[in-house]
């Protein structure tokens, strides 16, 4: 029997081992997935407090329950480790690290490149190796499998290299991870007949395709479809500001038509590891090819510009209330990138709170997800999310409405904030508040 016929068999008969490094909002609820199904997984992790986390059956992602984990360490099938030899006795290693950009707007494989030196040092003959993590095409292949095949394995001979992109889609609800049709592409048809294997027994349905490249692509074409007709919305808001005309009652009345329009919404910008970055990648790699993607570069100038024109409408209605943006109290509603999610990742609140506090405002903020804002490379602030008080409010010069997350008392902001600007039309649901609200 070769390595790919006892790979498949030790998959179908739950025998297998699955490791998947990185245990964030991807690799965690994979790694779950799994472990659901009956098969041995572990979690691999650098970071201590995670691992530690887990070990006690704790939770650290709101829509994922403690409850779940502890179940998943009971019945023996999931644990955590930091200890990256244990990678040899794994059948299956997903790589599900950061892919963030540098301060360039250049792709940072660093991650994705020291986890795969890592397991360059374990890995053995019958094994998949599986990339989920968001690039550029020609990753897998340029990358990667140099580090593989440094010794005297093959690919598709003594082990299996796949590009898998997550599709993930952090609290909606609407869509598990087995419901989620999963794209593969393998570096030869033995790797993507193993790629078939391992994710055909956590997914409903599969979508091979003819290589890695085509599945790395596949998820970039995805997100840059959502950010450019994000880029799309966001002109149409500020052109329709201009105008006097409301942007979402224009697109409720567009959704009306039954064929050839897709709502999308506007926001105080692009938010989430994925589009705000994903177009990066494509436009550094496109260069490569002499290829400048002008139309993707511009909705990234688009959506970036955003933050800069909500606090320009927000000093706006100040001055019309005798006012400035100096030394005003502002209170931002919403930390998180998306409404109902614990994911600060890239959010618009973080560019906000910078261009606010450079202009001299004091903020502070509201967000029942976000306790704490956690640092990042790019801001460090120290806040903690304030709660909702009628004093609090009336205290406010001004409240921006960030994130429309559902478990906040609108009706109390609209009852006792002097004024509101709206950037996710949350206040529409308001009845007769007494707050200035302005759209924006």
């Amino acid at each position: 029997m070769g390595e790919i016929d006892n790979l498949i068999n030790r998959i179908a008969s739950r025998e297998a081992r699955v490791g998947i490094i990185g245990l964030g909002y991807v690799g965690l609820p994979i790694a779950l997935r799994f472990a659901e199904i009956g098969i041995k997984t572990t979690g691999f992790d650098i970071d201590p407090v995670k691992v530690k986390n887990l070990d006690k059956g704790k939770s650290y992602i709101n829509h994922i329950p403690s409850e779940l984990i502890k179940r998943r360490m009971k019945e023996g099938t999931f644990s955590a480790t930091a200890d990256f030899s244990l990678l040899s006795g794994q059948d299956a290693i997903i790589i599900a690290v950061p892919t963030p950009l540098t301060e360039k707007k250049a792709p940072d494989l660093s991650y994705v490149i020291s986890t795969a030196e890592t397991i360059s040092g374990y890995l053995r003959k019958g094994q998949v190796v599986c990339l989920e993590s968001t690039t550029y095409p020609g990753t897998t292949r340029e990358h990667l499998l140099p580090l593989f095949e440094s010794g005297k394995m093959k690919v598709g001979h003594d082990f299996f290299l796949v590009y898998s992109p997550e599709r993930e889609d952090p609290g909606i609800g609407k869509f598990s991870i087995q419901d989620i049709p999963k794209v593969v592409g393998g570096v030869t048809p033995a790797c993507l007949k193993a790629g078939k294997a391992l994710y055909g027994a956590i997914v409903n349905q599969l979508t091979p395709v003819s290589s890695p490249e085509t599945a790395e692509m596949t998820k970039l074409l995805e997100n840059i479809f959502r950010g450019v007709n994000i880029a799309l919305v966001n002109e149409m808001k500020m052109l329709l500001d201009r105008m006097g005309i409301d942007i979402w009652e224009v697109i409720a009345a567009s959704s009306t038509k039954p064929f050839g329009f897709m709502p999308f919404y506007p926001g105080p910008g692009l938010g989430g590891h994925c589009i705000p970055i994903d177009p990066f990648y494509l436009t550094w790699k496109a260069k490569e090819f002499g290829f400048t993607t002008r139309f993707i570069e511009l909705s990234g100038e688009i959506n970036t510009s955003i933050p800069s024109w909500v606090v320009g409408k927000l000093a706006e209605a100040l001055n019309t209330r005798k006012k400035c943006l100096n030394g005003a109290h502002v209170l931002l509603i919403g930390a998180s990138y998306k409404k109902n999610v614990d994911d600060t990742r890239e959010s618009p609140s973080l560019a906000l709170i910078s261009i606010l506090r450079k202009a001299g405002v004091n903020v502070t903020y509201h967000d029942p997800f976000i306790p704490r804002l956690p640092g990042t490379r790019q801001y460090k602030f120290n806040l903690k999310s304030i709660p909702l008080t009628p004093a609090g409010l009336e205290g406010t010069d001004a409240v921006v409405i960030v994130t429309d997350h559902d478990n906040v008392d609108y009706e109390l902001i609209g009852r006792h904030a002097p004024l509101v600007v709206d950037t996710r039309n949350a206040m529409s649901r308001v009845k007769g508040a007494n707050a200035d609200i302005i759209k924006a």
